[in-house]
C-alpha cells in the first residue's frame, strides 16, 4: 500500500522502531540508521523483529562523514523517524530546518514521551510514567490493587508509535496535495490521554466513576476476568441483556432472582465472589470449551504461544514463526494484496547499496563538464 514512499528510521526503542516496522508491513522502503558498533541497550538481539522487512546503514552520527551521508538519505525521504530528546537533532545537524530547501516535503516525525515543548520535555521517562501523569493508567486495576498494564502497550505502542504512523501518513498525504512538508510532534502522553476519550465519553450517562471498581466496565461481575483451578483465567465481558442473558443460561443461573438484577450495582460485589467461586471450581480449558462459540462473551485468557496453537489462529494466521521467532502478522489487512513476513537485516547489511544508491541518484556536477 505505501510502495513508493521512502521513510528513514534514526535506531531508538520502542515507539520509533515499533512504527517504522509498521510502515515497512505497509510496503514502504524503510532505511534504518543503526549506530555503529553494539545496539543502544547492550544484550539486545542483533536482529529485532521491529526490524523486519527494512533495510540496515550503519552510521556513527558524530562522524562528520556520515552524518553527511545521514543527511542526503534523509533529503531523499518522504518522512523522518526519530526518538531523541528535543533538541539533539538539532546538535547532529539534522534538524528539520536543515531540509528546509532540500527537502521542502520531507515529514518530520518526531516521538517523546512528553512532547517537544513541554514542562518535562527533558525529563526521562518510560511508558508507565507517562501515561500514569496522562490519566491512562488510572482504571488498569480491580479496586485496592496497584494499576498495572501489559507492558509497553498502552504507552509506547497505543499511545506512541500508533500516533506517530497517523501523524506520518497525514503528512504525507498532506505534503503531496500542497508541497509542503511538516514536523509531527507525537507524544505518548498525548496519545495515551487520546485514548481515554472513548471512556470519557461514558460520564455525560453516569457510567463512569474516579473510584476504580464502580463504573460500568470494571465494577459488574459481568466484565473482569475470573481465576480458574488450574491457575488458568477467563475473561467475561457480556454488557448488552442478551448477551448476559446467554451467560447465565451456560452457567445454569437463568433462574437465580440475584443474578437476574444485571444493572444493580449494589449487588455487583456479591455477585463477583459468587463467580470467582465458581470458576475456580474447574480449570480454564474447562470453561473454554463450554463456551466456544456462544455469545456469552467469555474467551480464555491465552499468552502468545497458546494463541499460536489455538483454531482462531488457524485460520487467521495472525501469530506465526519466522526464522525461529514467534511474532505477530501485520495488521490491517487488504483485500487486495496478500502480506508475508521478511527477515530482520543485520546491522549495516545494506551499507553498500545504500551508498550505491546515493551515488547513482547525486546530483551531476557541471563543472565535470
Amino acid at each position: 500500500m505505501l510502495s513508493g514512499i521512502r521513510i528513514i528510521e534514526i535506531e531508538g526503542l520502542g515507539p520509533g522502531p515499533f512504527a517504522a516496522m509498521l510502515l515497512a508491513d505497509l510496503g514502504a522502503d524503510v532505511i534504518t540508521i543503526h549506530r555503529k558498533g553494539q545496539p543502544i541497550v547492550p544484550g539486545m538481539p542483533e536482529q529485532s523483529v521491529l526490524d523486519r522487512g527494512k533495510r540496515s546503514i550503519d552510521l556513527n552520527l558524530k562522524d562528520a562523514a556520515d552524518v553527511d551521508i545521514a543527511r542526503r538519505l534523509i533529503t531523499s525521504a518522504d518522512a523522518l523517524i526519530e526518538g531523541f530528546r528535543p533538541g539533539v537533532m538539532e546538535k547532529l545537524g539534522l534538524g528539520p530546518g536543515t531540509f528546509a530547501a532540500s527537502n521542502p516535503k520531507l515529514v518530520y516525525g518526531r516521538m517523546t514521551g512528553w512532547g517537544q515543548d513541554s514542562p518535562l520535555s527533558q525529563t526521562a521517562g518510560h511508558d508507565l510514567n507517562y501515561i500514569s501523569l496522562s490519566g491512562a493508567l488510572w482504571y488498569a486495576s480491580t479496586a485496592g490493587q496497584p494499576p498495572l498494564t501489559p507492558a509497553t502497550l498502552v504507552g509506547d505502542i497505543g499511545g506512541g508509535a500508533m500516533y506517530l504512523v497517523a501523524g506520518i501518513l497525514a503528512g504525507i498525504l498532506n505534503a503531496q496535495r500542497t508541497g509542503q512538508g511538516t514536523i509531527v510532534d507525537a507524544a505518548i502522553y498525548d496519545g495515551s490521554a487520546h485514548m481515554m476519550n472513548l471512556l470519557m465519553s461514558m460520564r455525560q450517562t453516569g457510567n463512569l466513576s474516579e473510584t476504580r471498581g464502580h463504573s460500568l466496565l470494571d465494577g459488574p461481575h459481568w466484565s473482569r476476568t475470573y481465576a480458574c483451578l488450574d491457575g488458568g483465567f477467563v475473561t467475561v465481558q457480556c454488557l448488552e441483556p442478551k448477551f448476559y442473558a446467554e451467560f447465565l443460561k451456560k452457567l445454569g443461573l437463568t433462574d437465580d432472582p440475584e443474578f437476574q438484577k444485571q444493572y444493580v450495582p449494589a449487588l455487583w460485589p456479591k455477585l463477583t465472589q459468587r463467580l470467582s467461586d465458581l470458576f475456580a471450581n474447574k480449570p480454564r480449558d474447562h470453561w473454554a470449551t463450554m463456551f466456544q462459540g456462544s455469545d456469552a462473551c467469555v474467551a480464555p485468557v491465552l499468552d502468545p504461544v497458546e494463541a499460536q496453537a489455538h483454531p482462531m489462529n488457524t485460520e487467521r494466521q495472525t501469530w506465526i514463526e519466522h526464522s525461529g521467532a514467534l511474532q505477530a502478522a501485520a495488521a490491517p489487512r487488504f483485500s487486495a494484496q496478500a502480506w508475508q513476513s521478511k527477515s530482520s537485516p543485520r546491522r549495516g547489511e545494506h551499507k553498500q547499496d545504500i551508498l550505491d544508491e546515493l551515488s547513482a541518484n547525486a546530483p551531476r556536477d557541471p563543472s565535470s563538464g
